[in-house]
């Protein structure tokens, strides 16, 4: 089979389709012909050889995909070939073929296009362990969504305002900001041309956010903090802007305030298999209703991931990046 292969780390030129080993499954995996893989800033990092690979996982990236099962292990039940699925991935997605445990597997949903599906399963994990099932987020409360306009943050805001939260957004273009709008964003702020600090105090009379998700990193530590409310949480996933900071570290006994990070990769097999179960329950009648949608910028033939690479880096792209085998 043709896979995207890292040849050595660096810019997006260094990704090069090979002729690679077809994956073996093991007795409680599923083999998977990829239809869609998509695009995630974490695929990034491994490019540039600055996000570790979790042991024993595919050298190839790619964390999410959808396509249609071609074999399934002797322990595996629920799934046959022939579905139609998308999956959570440790990586390989970028590729015509990946092997996929059978607890990280989700159907595709109803009125959704095997295609699209891709563009689910990383950020429905991320967005419903992140936010709800660590952050805790509840119906009337108030929820930051740094980078509203990316692909974790149109599912988000969908899927928060569906569950009755008041959602704010952060954005670098009027045009970003609009499109996060028509999702549903109550509150939009432009980064570049206001303090995001300030315009939550006024919009909450003072009192600040509940819950921020957050991909920026050190360089927005001290000012999230700034705009949570009592008994606020911070979910850092991600640090595009820088891995150090210092902070005041008063605000959090004055607001009892609960700082968190992690990525979904790392999880055990265990861990990601109740997630993705949380996800089916919870997310997917949501998405069956059109309630949340699939949100796609662009696709890319798998042949072009390094230009793929490229429009996300370039920051111009709204909603997820598809590549197609």
């Amino acid at each position: 089979m043709k896979a995207i292969v890292i040849t050595a780390p660096g810019d997006p030129d260094v990704l090069m389709l090979q002729e690679v080993e077809e994956p073996k499954i093991k007795e409680d995996e599923v083999l998977i012909k990829v239809e869609a893989a998509a695009l995630n800033r974490s695929d990034i990092y491994q490019r540039e050889g600055s996000y570790p690979l979790p042991e024993g996982v595919s050298p190839y990236p790619g964390l999410e995909c959808s396509g249609t099962i071609e074999s399934v292990g002797e322990n595996v039940s629920r799934w046959k070939v022939g579905n139609k699925v998308c999956a959570l991935l440790s990586g390989g997605g970028y590729a015509e073929k990946v092997a996929v445990p059978s607890g990280q597997l989700l159907p595709v949903p109803a009125g959704v296009s095997v295609k699209d599906a891709a563009s689910f399963p990383e950020v429905a994990c991320t967005v419903w362990s992140k936010i709800f099932m660590r952050s805790r987020l509840s119906a009337g409360e108030t929820l930051l969504i740094h980078g509203g306009s990316s692909g974790i943050g149109v599912f988000a805001i969908q899927i928060a305002k569906h569950y009755g939260a008041t959602v704010f957004v952060t954005a670098g273009s009027e045009e970003k900001l609009a499109f996060c709008k028509d999702l549903g964003a109550d509150v939009c702020i432009n980064y570049k041309t206001e303090d995001f600090v300030t315009r939550i105090k006024e919009e909450t009379g003072g009192r600040g956010v509940d819950v921020i998700l957050d991909c920026v990193g050190a360089a927005y530590l001290q000012k999230n903090l700034n705009s949570l409310n009592l008994e606020g949480r911070l979910f850092m996933i991600g640090l595009m802007d820088g891995l150090a900071t210092e902070v005041k570290l008063g605000v959090f006994f004055a607001k009892r305030l609960t700082v968190q990070g992690a990525t979904v990769r790392n999880r055990t097999l265990e861990e990601k298999a109740v997630i993705v179960k949380e996800v089916e329950k919870n997310m997917w009648p949501v998405i069956v209703e059109g309630k949340v949608k699939p949100v796609v910028c662009k696709y890319f033939p798998l042949v072009e991931a390094a230009e793929a690479h490229r429009h996300m880096e370039s920051s111009k792209h709204v909603g997820k990046i598809l590549l197609l085998p």
